[in-house]
């Protein structure tokens, strides 16, 4: 099953079925990773109990989990081009399975932490990997389809985390939230090897060894630091993390512009196309990330629903992306991504200013409407902003750019989350100081006046959020049309196609 293509286009009489297969072994390996990223959040306080250690301790978990994640990111797309995507792609997902079985053993909290850790370092190259694999394979005229297939995991995978994670930790064990990735990784290694074709490798001379150092510190650190400001952005954690993975940052980049073979290839924001695209990407992102964080909190922390209940009330958010989502790739590939940005961040703030009105009656009924709303502004350009981004990019660079986006989104995902709570901790202590029974001295009677305000303290971070999205709209205003996406792949992939060939990677 298994064939080679080149640097990869696919040929002109490559047909859509002939994607498919392969296109099931990459969608099974991010629906898996995506799967488990959310998995250990509900399994903490479970853990707590079972390994007679501190929550400050078992947060490493999460917090492990993301910073090997982050620290891997930047090198795959030079690995891609090296060692081939196939064999990268094959050996993150052999890591990230033997990881979650070894995370299913402990009965010590440090080494739950190592084993999440050796997790990520596999989990971390699927989803960069798996793009630059589809861009690279799919017909220029389907890239916008196919990308949009690629991303129903990750806007799916979230929701049934909390669901099968909530059901698995309350009436079974939470080692099987680990153990449910063997036959998952086990499938999507055997279909891979079997349906995946080898691409092409680049010739690669010599290694980057200062960018294979410093990237990885860079947004490892950076990613710590700006997940820290949650708590507080003054502690010496937060400082340590921006500070040294700010200087890390610098210094990586002016190697990278210096050297002959860039572990990322940051040339390209010379192009002012790709320049806008990702800064309109990181907009979107920040008001999407902050939103999906921000609403599971209020019916969890002012509702009080469980963490299964909380999956089954976002679950229509994700069906309505994953059903609108190969929509969107296939608008994408018709008119571009302008319209689908604005019609779909336009769905989006609709949400969030329903969002907004949430009170203490709110119920997972009143939440229907914004939720889909939501899910299909979502599907409808999350996968087709990627699609444009990796378009402005040459196509040879396709490996490195999805490394690059990737990285990026890492830190911009923590950057999110911080902000949310920095704005809603910083707006319950205003509401508080105004309110004479907040601080009273019947711990009781505080405690009560503190969740009465908890909904005006998320209204108000909600309508922060829905002023970033509208920026948001009018910035997609401004994306350039361009030429149609299988146009400019297709003058892109021209050279590609004259100087390699089809030949085994």
């Amino acid at each position: 099953m298994a064939q080679a293509v080149a640097g990869g286009d696919a040929p002109s009489e490559f047909r859509m079925s002939k994607l498919m297969i392969p296109l099931i072994a990459l969608i099974t390996g991010c629906f898996m990773v995506i799967l488990d990223s959310t998995a250990m959040n509900v399994a903490l306080s479970k853990l707590v109990t079972d390994f007679h250690a501190q929550l400050p301790t078992l947060q490493w978990t999460v917090t492990g989990y993301m910073l090997a994640t982050a620290a891997v990111i930047p090198l795959a797309g030079w690995l891609s081009d090296r060692f081939g995507a196939k064999n990268v792609f094959l050996t993150s997902v052999i890591m990230f399975t033997v990881g979650s079985v070894l995370c299913a053993t402990p009965n010590d909290a440090n080494l739950l932490i190592t084993f999440r850790v050796i997790q990520g370092l596999g989990g971390g190259f699927v989803m960069p990997v798996a793009m630059a694999y589809v861009y690279r394979l799919a017909p220029p005229n389907k890239i916008g389809m196919v990308m949009g297939l690629l991303g129903v995991p990750i806007l799916l995978a979230p929701p049934v985390g909390l669901i099968l994670s909530g059901w698995l930790v309350e009436y079974h064990s939470w080692r099987w939230i680990f153990l449910i990735n063997l036959p998952v990784g086990i499938f999507s290694l055997i279909f891979g090897v079997w349906s995946l074709p080898k691409i092409a490798r680049k010739k690669v001379a010599g290694f980057d060894l200062p960018g294979m150092l410093l990237g990885p510190i860079a947004f490892a650190a950076l990613s710590y630091g700006v997940s820290e400001g949650a708590s507080s952005w003054t502690s010496v954690q937060t400082l340590t993390g921006l500070i040294g993975g700010g200087a890390a940052l610098i210094a990586f980049v002016a190697m990278e512009l210096r050297a002959k073979i860039p572990l990322l290839e940051l040339r390209v924001f010379r192009s002012a196309d790709f320049s806008f695209a990702i800064f309109v990407q990181w907009i979107v992102q920040f008001s999407l990330f902050g939103a999906i964080f921000l609403l599971p909190q209020f019916l969890q922390q002012a509702r009080g629903f469980g963490s299964f209940d909380t999956g089954l009330t976002l679950f229509p958010q994700a069906l309505a992306s994953a059903c609108i989502m190969p929509l969107g790739g296939f608008l994408f590939d018709r008119i571009g991504v302008r319209w689908l940005v604005v019609i779909g961040l336009g769905l989006v703030s609709g949400a969030i200013y329903q969002y907004a009105h949430v009170d203490m009656t709110t119920e997972g009924k009143d939440l229907l409407l914004p939720l889909i709303m939501a899910g299909c502004g979502m599907g409808l350009m999350m996968m087709p902003l990627n699609s444009h981004l990796i378009n402005k990019a040459p196509r040879d660079l396709v490996s490195r750019v999805t490394s690059l986006t990737s990285a990026m989104q890492q830190v911009i995902n923590s950057l999110a989350v911080a902000t949310v709570v920095t704005v809603l901790t910083s707006r319950l202590k205003t509401l508080a100081a105004a309110d004479p029974t907040a601080s009273g001295s019947n711990a009781a009677d505080a405690a009560k006046a503190m969740l009465a305000l908890a909904p005006k303290a998320f209204d108000y971070t909600f309508r922060v959020m829905l002023a970033v999205a509208l920026f948001g709209i009018l910035l997609g205003f401004l994306l350039r049309r361009g030429k149609k996406p299988s146009e400019e792949a297709a003058v892109q992939a021209a050279p590609e196609r004259a100087m390699e060939g089809m030949h085994m990677g």
